[in-house]
């Protein structure tokens, strides 16, 4: 039976590369993102035909994910695979200089984004035949440590874990499991100025490696080839040389 996957945050870097790599799997995917013409983009590289549908989404606005599920659900029928990987960060200052409009920004896309979408695929997981799916949450080693000035980022990674582990509790009885992937430094847009240093706990800069992002988008599939009476609950994938074991 072929797949269906809602992709977040599709259009560049982690959810780009694997929404080409499900799309390689024979996978039909739902690529979702802010921008149409990163998503426009996309399609013409991909060349998947029906197999790729691409609709610009606001995860962090509930009337945007409803339709996007609702859309999905009259195209394809079911969802297998739900990639939550829509994420965005505030500057990186001190946390008494940041506004609640950046704190609210980014609580609203990683987290509350990760929620609405969960809760639709769960609603549209728990009836479809056969019953069930897989959720990903794209957590970031920010889940488990963080970067300095990374207060909000951070702290909605932290809150993802919870998320994730509610979910998987909450659709045991359904058939519905939920893992997380936490990555470190894959070479994407967002990682690129690495190489030319990154703020250090001590006020340093260093340069710090990145790792291929196929890496990911293989761990992601890898995931989601077990049955589901099966799950991998947290993967960490990250640049082995990156400053993350031990103190740097």
């Amino acid at each position: 039976m072929e797949k269906i996957a809602v992709v977040t945050g599709a259009g560049t870097g982690i959810g780009k590369h694997t929404t080409l790599a499900l799309l390689g799997s024979g996978y039909s995917v739902v690529a979702t993102g802010r921008r149409t013409a990163k998503l426009e983009t996309l399609e013409q590289e991909a060349d998947a035909g029906n197999r790729l549908l691409t609709i610009r989404t606001d995860v962090g606005n509930e009337n945007d994910v409803i339709r996007l599920f609702d859309v999905t659900l009259s195209a394809f029928g079911r969802v297998d695979l739900l990639f939550n990987n829509a994420g965005t960060g505030a500057a990186p200052v001190p946390m008494e200089e940041l506004t609640l409009s950046q704190w609210d920004r980014v609580v609203a896309t990683n987290l509350t984004g990760a929620f609405l979408c969960t809760r639709a695929a769960m609603k549209i997981m728990k009836y479809q035949t056969p019953k069930g799916g897989r959720i990903i949450n794209n957590g970031s080693i920010s889940a488990q440590v963080p970067r300095p000035l990374s207060a909000p980022y951070t702290a909605t990674k932290h809150a993802l874990t919870g998320l994730t582990k509610s979910t998987s509790l909450d659709g045991r009885e359904f058939d519905i499991v939920c893992g997380q992937i936490d990555i470190g430094n894959a070479g994407t847009e967002m990682t690129s100025k690495m190489g030319d240093g990154a703020l250090q706990p001590d006020g340093a800069r260093r340069p710090e490696p990145t790792f291929d992002v196929d890496g990911v988008a293989r761990a992601v599939l890898y995931m989601d080839s077990l049955p589901l009476d099966a799950n991998v609950q947290f993967l960490t994938v990250i640049a082995s040389k990156m400053p993350y074991s031990g103190r740097g």
